[in-house]
């Protein structure tokens, strides 16, 4: 059974840029999702500290083990800032489209294939950019 343990939940928001609150208008109306999880304390709270909007970190124990659960509001700019999804591979990748060889359009391929789960999973659209 896990529990979250007294004193280990953090909430904060703060305001985000103009720009990326109105692209994020729909997903800010949604709630804070599991975002990412860490086995190191001092990794989460960094990971936290790159997310823009209303974040949570909360931490579990079985055992011995502890975990530490990173929730916010899903988003490709929250994703982006935790590395995830090879979002920065991606924005690599499009800005030399034009030179593309075989492999980047594979590769391309396989990460928009990751990202439509991802999408799927947390309610939210890719930009037809990517594409």
């Amino acid at each position: 059974m896990h529990a979250v343990l007294p004193g280990q939940i953090l909430r904060c928001s703060f305001f985000v840029s103009q720009a990326e609150s109105t692209a994020h208008s729909k997903v800010s109306q949604t709630t804070m999702k599991l975002l990412n999880t860490y086995d190191n304390r001092d990794e989460a709270e960094a990971a936290a500290d790159k997310l823009t909007g209303e974040k949570r970190l909360a931490s579990e124990r079985d055992a011995t083990v502890v975990i530490y659960n990173l929730f916010g509001i899903p988003s490709w700019g929250n994703f982006h800032r935790l590395e995830m999804y090879n979002l920065g591979e991606l924005k690599s990748l499009l800005d030399r489209r034009d030179g593309w060889q075989p492999a980047d359009q594979a590769r391309h391929a396989e990460i928009l294939a990751t990202l439509k789960t991802v999408a799927k999973n947390y309610s939210i659209e890719i930009p037809a950019h990517w594409a």
